[in-house]
């Protein structure tokens, strides 16, 4: 499944669950789900690059594209971006079309745009406190320093940043592999941002 590719070893400094985390935290992991419009490009490799870079960490990852193409591998040109972050797998990813129950799984959902995150809450208001920009969650995180895992979510989700169009992640289709490469580097960025501070410290 698209679950369970790209799984590896991690080269990112990351904090695994432990102390000062709930035990319900521990028993139930971080559902995040990255959107983008296609699921073919952006979304694919934020979900890879997650999973790689939080390892064994209590959190799992799953990606849709709101106009989502159904079965669809990477896009070639952006899967070549992998291997040199580590990223060795991703023949079982198949892209999927986001729906009510993508949306319900998760815990956090991070889009790529803003157009994206409007798209969602158009059709799902009610979601407003957790479905952000990739951009805008990391510029939320500002000074959120002592909090992590569902207790994070909880503040950025009350106290957030504008989804502005700046902090988008440019989309890379058919732009080119220097697109890709620029989309590649601009999402790791962010991850490794979120997710330090997402995953609950020891």
């Amino acid at each position: 499944t698209a679950d369970s590719a790209g799984r590896g070893a991690t080269e990112a400094t990351l904090p695994s669950a432990g102390r000062g985390a709930s035990e319900a935290s521990l028993e139930t992991p971080l559902k995040a789900l990255f959107v983008c419009t296609a699921n073919i490009c952006r979304s694919p490799f934020m979900e890879l690059t997650a999973r790689h870079l939080a390892g064994d960490s209590p959190i799992e990852f799953r990606s849709a594209g709101t106009h989502g193409f159904t079965d669809h591998p990477i896009n070639p040109e952006m899967a070549v971006t992998l291997a040199p972050r580590g990223i060795t797998s991703h023949e079982e990813f198949r892209s999927r079309p986001l729906t009510k129950t993508e949306l319900d799984w998760a815990d956090v959902v991070l889009t790529a745009e803003a157009d994206h995150r409007q798209f969602i809450l158009d059709d799902h208001p009610a979601l407003f406190r957790k479905v952000f920009t990739l951009g805008q969650f990391v510029d939320s995180l500002v000074g959120q320093d002592s909090l992590h895992g569902r207790e994070l979510l909880t503040a950025v989700g009350a106290h957030r940043t504008t989804a502005s169009s700046e902090l988008d992640v440019a989309d890379p289709y058919r732009r080119g592999p220097e697109a890709c490469e620029r989309a590649a580097a601009h999402i790791e960025s962010l991850l490794r941002t979120a997710l330090a501070a997402l995953v609950p410290q020891r």
